[in-house]
This record gives structure tokens, sequence and C-alpha cells, in this order.
């Protein structure tokens, strides 16, 4: 096999490994995706309980059913203007791989929008925005009619020193 055979091979595995249903969310005028099986549940905003010397993109902990989750507003980790929380406002409840297993994170989001099952063709890899940006976390470029949709690998949307802090603020 030669090397451009290899090339379109790997490429054909990447998108097929990014095919998938997704949980589709706005943030600031921005379409998002989260893959399914990462999703725990979604729920409506409930009070938040701040917690001392955690990330400012760390809101807090909420009690869900008992148990202390952490929150992570989306907007503030990427950067984004923060906006005070309304109705349309949900916490998206996922669950993702840490150094001490999986652990439950909640993720507030502008509004959840739909499912979408999203075929590897439709995906296109997440173009290069020089050296200074970290675009790790994004698996792609989702083509919708004339739109994109941005998908998100919630496992590498925060660094693992970044995770530890996250944990820490539920225990």
């Amino acid at each position: 096999m030669g090397q451009k055979e290899k090339v379109m091979n790997d490429a054909v595995a990447l998108a097929a490994n990014r095919e998938g249903k997704y949980l589709t969310f706005s943030l600031a005028d921005e379409e998002y995706g989260i893959w399914i099986l990462n999703i725990r549940e979604i729920i409506g905003m409930l009070p938040i309980t701040s917690v001392p010397e955690t990330p400012a993109f760390v809101k807090g902990v909420i009690n869900l059913r008992g148990k202390v989750i952490p929150l992570v507003d989306l907007r503030r980790r990427f950067g984004m203007p923060t906006m005070d929380y309304t109705e349309r406002n949900c916490i998206i409840v996922v669950e993702i791989a840490g150094t001490a297993g999986t652990v439950s994170m909640g993720v507030v989001v502008d509004s959840v929008s739909e499912v979408l099952n999203i075929k590897g063709a439709d995906i296109e890899d997440t173009p290069s925005f020089g050296t200074q940006l970290n675009t790790e976390y994004i698996l792609g470029m989702a083509k919708m009619g004339k739109g994109l949709k941005i998908l998100l690998d919630i496992e590498k949307a925060l660094t693992s020193d970044e995770m530890e802090s996250v944990s820490r603020a539920a225990a």
C-alpha cells in the first residue's frame, strides 16, 4: 500500500470513529455537540454552592439526588463573555474518564438543541489556527446544511490539572 492509500485509509478510519449520535447545544450563538455516550442526563439549573480556590470556570458544586457534582461553565472555560442564567440554561451531566476512574461533572450551556446522528463523511478535521491555540478538545466540524457544529471531545475539554481541581471541588 502506498503512502497516499495509507493517508486515505487513516482519514476514513478517523471519520468512522467520530461518526455517531451527538447532543447539540448552543453557547454564545454557536452550536456544539457532545458524543451522546458521554452524557448521563440533562437537567435544569439547580442551586450552586461556590467552592473557594477553584478555577474561574468552575461555578461550584450541585446536589444531584444526594450526590455532589462539580459544575463547569463552558462559556467561562472557552473564554466567552459570561451571562446571567435564565430558564433556558441547562446542565448537561457528563461522565468522563479521570485518573481515579469515571467522574461525573455538570457543564452549563445556554440551551440544548437536539440529538443528531452525524455521519463521518459530514465531519471535517479542525482547521489549523496556529500553534498558540489549543484545539485538542475539538473532534471536528460537522457540516449541517449551510452551518457548522463544533464537535467537542468533552474528556479533553479540561487539562489533567483542571480535572483534578474539578474533582477536588466535589470532594
